[in-house]
């Protein structure tokens, strides 16, 4: 019987040589990865046991979390793997046992171009303030996106970026940007704390891993305004949503006055899909709202109804719906019908498009 760590090193080992995105420890099952959206069973290995699941957990929780994970019965950190590939860990219970599942990062932060983005993305970059949001559901590209545009901005400006994460994901290798990286629970308390603190530590650009909570993005929006430019992912569909989400946040007294705010600051939306290529891999469709004069005055209007439709009119103004987007993969032949279908929030207005 190998010992918990040499299995821990293979099983990492394997998923970073099948490109896969996430490893799966779960006691009864093989160990298993998910590869392109799809579960793969590690059916050579053997079924993981109650012992085994603890041990390769107890491997990989830090000494220091160890207490934590006792007392809260689950916890996040990131793992580091010789320095060559990256993990966001969680372990937690379930049925009275313990389960891990670890996202993976690579090691080099990819090209907005290698990553099959719009270039449009670029100028977001070179805004002097203003708050941007990546958006989609849990596993769509939302971080690696976001490293991608920090590590543009690394490159071709000098700035001072603070990032807030919970945990790190990506490590910048500081170019000509000066790059704070903090790190939820291990150099602050939360969101919240960090982004109070931020304003005192000269950034030009701030990061919020996630806004989760209404200071979190009260604040968030409070420093784009006051002369910061604002990175910051959310878990919603698509700009509609992620507005509605942000303003209905906010107690009734205060929602006319963070339209006001929201109007003002934010530069545009981009929410992704990851959808599965034929024969492997995974490509982009998204979204993308411009915060053009008639969006900031729908949004301070409150008439958020009224921007797919301004989205799906305005590609004069760089913006795209998510549906002219699955509909431009399928006509290149890079997706599947049935794909676009999965991922399409209006599928009649889909086939419209593809003349179905």
């Amino acid at each position: 019987m190998k010992d918990y760590q040499s299995q821990i090193d293979e099983l990492l080992e394997t998923a970073a040589k099948h490109n896969a995105s996430d490893i799966h420890i779960s006691v009864g099952r093989y160990p298993t990865l998910r590869i392109d959206s799809r579960l793969v069973p590690l059916n050579k290995y053997s079924i993981i046991t109650a012992e085994t699941a603890e041990g390769l957990a107890g491997v990989l929780i830090p000494s220091e979390h160890k207490e934590e994970f006792l007392a809260k019965k689950e916890i996040d950190f990131s793992y580091n793997y010789k320095d060559k590939v990256r993990f966001r860990v969680n372990v937690f219970h379930q049925r009275g046992f313990v389960s891990v599942a670890l996202r993976i990062f690579p090691p080099k932060i990819k090209t907005l171009k290698e990553l099959n983005l719009p270039e449009i993305l670029e100028t977001f970059v070179k805004s002097a303030q203003g708050f941007f949001l990546v958006t989609g559901p849990s596993g769509q590209g939302k971080s690696t996106t976001l490293a991608a545009l920090i590590d543009s901005m690394n490159h071709s400006q000098t700035k001072h970026i603070i990032t807030i994460e919970d945990p790190i994901e990506y490590i910048f290798d500081q170019d000509k940007c000066l790059i704070d990286q903090r790190e939820v629970g291990k150099d602050t308390l939360s969101f919240r704390r960090a982004l109070r603190s931020v304003l005192r530590q000269d950034p030009d650009v701030i990061m919020v891993g996630e806004m989760r909570d209404l200071e979190t993005i009260s604040t968030a929006i409070t420093a784009a305004e006051t002369g910061h430019l604002v990175f910051a992912t959310m878990h919603t569909n698509s700009a509609s949503q992620t507005i509605d989400r942000i303003i209905d946040s906010f107690p009734i007294g205060s929602k006319n006055q963070i339209r006001a705010q929201l109007a003002s600051s934010l530069l545009g939306v981009f929410s992704q899909r990851l959808i599965p290529i034929p024969g492997g891999g995974r490509i982009p469709a998204f979204e993308l709202m411009v915060a053009t004069p008639a969006v900031r005055s729908l949004i301070r209007e409150n008439k958020v109804y009224q921007l797919d439709l301004v989205i799906e009119t305005s590609s004069d103004n760089n913006m795209v719906s998510l549906n002219r987007s699955l509909a431009n993969l399928v006509h290149r032949g890079l997706i599947s019908m049935e794909s676009a279908e999965i991922y399409s929030l209006n599928k009649s207005d889909l086939k419209l498009l593809l003349g179905r």
